[in-house]
């Protein structure tokens, strides 16, 4: 057995009781959990809702998105500029105004023209699921021995990332309608999925 292995292995042993530490933050986070079970189900039910709506009407999500990321951008570029400017006598100082300058006319470009920016955002999204699949690939491959089976389906998982960005890359400007507000959707109603099974099951605690 190799030390690699033997790590991984005593990893496994550990218990949260070994770890005092650990043990008390999961009891404080099982409590808090526990005593706001109900809002935590009420958010979960929310996010769901809201991540059906955007797969079912994904262009509209797919606008708030470039519309909500613009704000975003724009307010954290307004902030930079301010808090560069009082702290003008730090080193970095040109670099932080050109980065704060950037956001802003980042934000300023999607809220201009947010239907141009969807577009811009789904090459982006399309660029990370190739480069995505791409090194889970080679990870996989370069240490399938350490994997053992799972290795495979690692590779079904780039594989999947592959041909998500092909569809994306390919099928453009048409599948910026859609790409964007599904993925979101997507997010929402797994997160909120999580959070309503979360809170069932510390109501049964």
């Amino acid at each position: 057995m190799t030390l690699s292995q033997e790590n991984r292995q005593q990893n496994r042993q550990e218990k949260p009781q070994d770890n005092p530490d650990l043990a008390k933050l999961q009891s404080q986070m099982q409590a808090a959990v526990k005593a706001h079970w109900k809002a935590f189900l009420f958010e979960g039910i929310v996010l769901v809702l809201l991540g059906l709506a955007a797969m079912i009407v994904p262009p509209l999500a797919s606008l708030a998105t470039a519309i909500f990321l613009g704000w975003m951008f724009l307010i954290s570029g307004v902030a930079g500029l301010f808090a560069t400017y009082w702290a003008r006598q730090m080193p970095g100082f040109w670099w932080s105004l050109f980065s704060a300058a950037l956001a802003v006319l980042a934000g300023g470009l999607l809220l201009a023209n947010p239907a141009q920016g969807v577009v811009t955002l789904t090459i982006v999204v399309g660029a990370y699921f190739l480069a995505e699949g791409v090194v889970t690939i080679m990870y996989a491959l370069e240490h399938r021995r350490e994997l053992s089976e799972r290795w495979g389906w690692l590779v079904l998982s780039g594989i999947m990332d592959l041909v998500i960005a092909f569809i994306i890359v390919a099928g453009l400007p048409e599948t910026s309608q859609w790409a964007i507000g599904l993925l979101v959707g997507i997010n929402l109603v797994l997160g909120g999925a999580s959070l309503v099974g979360m809170a069932l099951a510390a109501r049964k605690v």
